[in-house]
């Protein structure tokens, strides 16, 4: 369902809180259909980002190591998608 969301289970070093949220948040706009807030969205969206994630990190923490690392590097950890996220940061500070 939700093909852009990356496995964190098993990554060298361990998924970060950044890395968990952005994949609920992901989540939780596929399976909401929100992809802008409005102030009517807002709370719900972020509270079930946060539940999500949450959930997420207990599952990763009680899962047993993986014997190989996912296939794939999560978005935020490749440079490209750094470079972009920190040209828009400039551009909207």
């Amino acid at each position: 369902m939700c093909r852009n969301i990356t496995t964190l289970r098993g990554l060298q070093p361990a998924a970060t809180t950044e890395e968990i949220e952005a994949a609920a948040r992901q989540y939780v706009r596929k399976v909401s259909g929100v992809q802008s807030l409005s102030e009517a969205t807002r709370d719900p969206f972020e509270e079930a980002v946060a539940e999500i994630a949450a959930i997420t990190t207990r599952l990763l923490d009680e899962l047993p190591q993986r014997r190989q690392p996912p296939a794939t590097v999560p978005p935020l950890r490749r440079p490209e998608v750094r470079a972009r996220m920190a040209l828009r940061e400039l551009k909207n500070p």
